[in-house]
């Protein structure tokens, strides 16, 4: 078979979905992984892999440095993580420099329990970044057991793959992160399947030990054709296995209701000692911080999944001053973020102090931790952000009064718009536009909010003052002709309005110049 003759692997995919949708309607769906990856693979495959590169010389704290300057807070969790970091690239670097070696190792699987938006997937997601191995995020969700309707679990490692430009050995180093894996916890046992719970929980502890994944599927149908298509082309005997030995795992979840099972678990203690119970008072955090392996079974966790997860920390709830220290001193801070945002139209703006802690507290009463932040300062200067580039301010302060009431913040600074220009500017703007006019013997004059307009359009769009004039009066011989044919008024102001919309101004100059009387000549139209 010729290799034009060979069909493109979308298309096979793209008929066969219509063929099952015109046969079963949506009651059967088809679950594919994208092949652009593999597709690309197979033909590198032909040679032979090289060594992946991989540096890792760091310690705990130079991690936990790193961490800080991303992650306010959560120092426990912080230093268990660096620790864990440190232990399995370590291992990984010993491993890669001792191939032929059998060396004696615990995984540093990781489950970190904690509320949302306090930081777990930042944290593990700069992690990542720093040490330069590619990422994987899903949610736990998204699974179920292989054969069934949903997401394979082994489609993280193929994510892994394309993550990492397909570069499986490279895959090999990654890491991989669960969220919401708290979902995957069953009722109790159970005598009959259960796809999105226990077997999800089966089908990840393979993963998280040392298993081979093989990157084709053989439940996943344009893996198959993929397989198809490399067969006949002489490549399809060639499996591509990525191994998950050195690949670390992450997982996290809320695991509401969990602190309920340790807090009866240490009541019941308190009680065998004959001692009065001091745990009643317990936080959240403080008892996630006490988590068992004997909690996390009852809650619903098979015992070889939670021995999969020896590294196990606790993330606590952000407080307001987390959230005022995060705007203040976080190098991703969303205050940074605002002030690029208006930069680029020019615009400098500043908080104030009083303004970044009533933006924490009202962050802090939404209780979604640091993701709230966001949610505040959009309210508070979504409108900011239409107005101000249209405007002529250059600069303005987020005031604590501002964010109670944006609406009357954002009239008032319109209201204040400064329209000093500089007199050069002013002399260029105004020989551009006077030679113009003079041309059909109209003169012109400028009010000052005009002057400002035109200097800031120019500044915006990066134009000289002669291209941005060009521009605006383009449309404008024919009009100009008119009035001069007309008896009427031979002087016009311009105002800001000639700057935002050309045309409607040129209309109404007409309009008006031929609803003036005869024999009047001289005369500014506002």
């Amino acid at each position: 078979m010729s290799e034009k003759s060979i069909p493109d692997p979308k298309e096979v995919q793209k008929e066969f979905e219509d063929f099952v949708k015109q046969r079963f309607g949506n009651a059967v769906q088809v679950f594919s992984h994208a092949m652009n990856t593999q597709a690309k693979a197979s033909k590198e495959d032909h040679s032979e892999p090289s060594s992946p590169e991989l540096n890792f010389s760091m310690k705990p704290k130079d991690v936990k440095e790193y961490l800080d300057d991303y992650v306010i807070g959560q120092d426990q969790a912080k230093k268990a993580l660096s620790i864990a970091v440190c232990d399995h690239y370590n291992h990984v670097i010993e491993t890669l420099q001792n191939p032929t070696q059998s060396i004696e190792y615990a995984k540093q699987n990781v489950l970190i329990l904690g509320p949302t938006g306090v930081g777990k997937t930042y944290l593990v997601r700069k992690i990542a970044d720093l040490i330069g191995v590619p990422f994987v995020k899903a949610d736990a969700t998204r699974f179920s057991e292989t054969g069934y309707v949903g997401a394979n679990v082994d489609d993280l490692i193929r994510d892994l793959v394309t993550q990492a430009g397909g570069d499986t050995q490279k895959a090999e180093y990654g890491i991989v992160y669960l969220d919401e894996v708290d979902k995957l916890a069953s009722d109790g046992p159970s005598t009959t399947r259960d796809v999105t719970g226990r077997g999800v929980q089966f089908g990840l502890l393979r993963l998280m030990e040392d298993a081979e994944i093989d990157l084709r599927s053989g439940n996943d149908m344009q893996s198959q054709i993929q397989a198809m298509l490399d067969f006949q082309k002489g490549d399809g005997g060639k499996k591509r296995i990525v191994r998950t030995a050195n690949i670390l795992f992450v997982v996290s979840g809320a695991f509401s209701g969990l602190e309920e099972i340790i807090q009866k678990r240490l009541h019941q203690k308190d009680i065998g000692f004959r001692r009065t119970s001091s745990t009643q008072g317990l936080s959240q955090e403080e008892l996630f911080a006490e988590a068992s392996t004997e909690d996390l079974i009852a809650f619903g966790f098979e015992p070889e999944f939670v021995g999969r997860l020896p590294i196990r920390v606790h993330c606590h709830h952000l407080k307001v001053e987390h959230l005022l220290k995060i705007l203040k001193e976080a190098r991703g801070s969303i205050t940074k973020q605002y002030q690029r945002a208006f930069q680029a139209y020019g615009i400098e703006m500043d908080f104030t102090e009083a303004s970044l802690e009533e933006i924490a507290r009202l962050a802090h009463s939404q209780k979604t931790g640091a993701r709230a932040l966001m949610t505040v300062c959009e309210k508070v200067l979504r409108d900011f952000k239409y107005e101000l580039p249209s405007s002529l301010i250059r600069s303005f302060s987020v005031t604590e009064s501002l964010v109670k009431d944006p609406a009357s913040g954002l009239y008032a600074l319109l209201s204040s718009q400064k329209t000093e220009v500089d007199p050069e500017v002013r002399e260029e703007i105004e020989q551009v536009f006077t030679e113009y006019f003079s041309q059909y013997g109209i003169t012109i004059s400028f009010r000052d909010e005009a002057i400002a307009a035109l200097s800031l359009e120019a500044k915006n769009r990066s134009m000289g003052m002669a291209e941005l004039g060009h521009e605006l009066l383009e449309s404008y011989e024919h009009g100009m002709h008119l009035i001069q044919k007309t008896s009427g008024p031979s002087h016009f102001t311009l105002d800001e309005a000639f700057v935002h919309n050309p045309k409607e101004y040129l209309e109404e100059l007409i309009k008006k110049a031929f609803q003036k009387p005869q024999g009047i000549t001289q005369e500014k139209i506002h």
